[in-house]
């Protein structure tokens, strides 16, 4: 009776126990670090590349009928 989601909880802890396998619960911890680090710097990029609120670039059909 666990249907979907009984079924997906079971595959995360498969899934778990092949990770610490395969990596070692100590460097676990190391590439927790990494990740989270990797995905402060992506946000701070996509962020500080956004356009300002003002800004906005809109392309219409004549434009992209031109570029060919």
């Amino acid at each position: 009776m666990g249907g979907f989601a009984g079924n997906l909880a079971s595959h995360w802890w498969v899934i778990l126990i092949i990770v610490l396998l395969i990596f070692g619960a100590t460097r676990l911890p190391q590439l927790a670090k990494g990740v989270g680090e990797s995905i402060n710097v992506f946000k701070r990029e996509v962020k500080k590349d956004a356009p300002a609120d003002g800004e906005t670039t809109t392309t219409t059909s004549s434009d992209t009928r031109d570029s060919k």
